[in-house]
């Protein structure tokens, strides 16, 4: 069975820091994976996407997958960064998702998200598409140019990041790890899941225009590029000739078993 789950966040009240084209990310990966018959579909978005129902939805939907199902799971909105607990991490900071309600302290840390992948069956196929970052910088200028670049107006684009300074206090940083870190095991073997994510992790991802709205630069290039019959690495190396661009310094990234890597996209 073909199942997905779409999260896009641009509402992220108390920050001062909205986006503008993640709700379209989320209907966009929506309405590609609806073409490619996919039987169930469930979708969050702005207030809809608070933290409890962002894992209670990733959790359902991964509990729910079988050997020889495929699990697709799209994030598109903030990135941010806390602080290691558990020593996993090389650079010390445990990556996280924002969720809608971040401003309370909220957040999803990628140990989390391990802690629930981990469970996946043998046989399940799990893809994990996220365009956030983890790290922040001033808004670029659009490009305009050839390929997906064609229809991009001359406006600024915002990048998703929340530093952890803006919408945790200490307090609320050293009570997100406690959280965290509590269902973490040994990672004992490779966790079966493919991850593309839309920049490297001391980069940032960007909220742009194209076509007349606005939406995700890597999401935008990555749904360009799709073609049937692509292989999830030939998939990245078709997007990797569009980004980083001039004006978009963000160098889309993939990992996971090479039985995943080298399967056809979404089937």
């Amino acid at each position: 069975m073909k199942r997905s789950l779409h999260i896009g966040i641009n509402d992220y009240p108390g920050t001062g820091s909205d986006l503008a084209g993640c709700v379209n990310d989320a209907k966009a990966w929506m309405s590609e994976l609806n073409d490619r018959s996919f039987e169930w579909q469930d979708y969050l978005a702005d207030e809809k996407a608070f933290r409890k129902a962002m894992t209670d939805a990733i959790a359902d939907v991964v509990v729910a997958t079988q050997p020889g199902d495929l699990t697709v799971i799209t994030y598109s909105g903030h990135g941010t960064w806390v602080p290691d607990t558990d020593g996993d991490e090389p650079d010390g900071r445990d990556e996280a998702l924002c969720p809608w309600d971040i401003d309370q302290g909220e957040i999803l840390t990628d140990d989390y998200l391990y802690s629930i992948f981990k469970e996946i069956p043998e046989g399940a196929k799990v893809i994990f598409i996220s365009d956030s970052c983890h790290s922040g910088s001033v808004a670029r200028r659009a490009p305009r140019g050839a390929g997906p670049f064609a229809s991009a107006p001359q406006v600024f684009s915002t990048v998703k990041f929340l530093p952890p300074s803006m919408h945790l206090t200490d307090k609320g940083i050293e009570a997100a790890c406690k959280v965290e870190a509590a269902p973490i095991r040994a990672r004992s073997r490779e966790t079966p899941v493919l991850l593309m994510s839309g920049c490297m992790d001391h980069e940032y991802s960007y909220d742009a225009f194209f076509d007349g709205k606005p939406c995700g630069a890597f999401t935008h290039v990555a749904l360009w590029t799709l073609k049937d019959g692509m292989t999830y690495r030939e998939w990245h190396q078709a997007i990797r000739k569009y980004l980083p661009h001039d004006q978009y310094p963000q160098t889309p990234q993939i990992s996971g078993p090479d039985a995943l890597l080298d399967s056809k996209v979404f089937e």
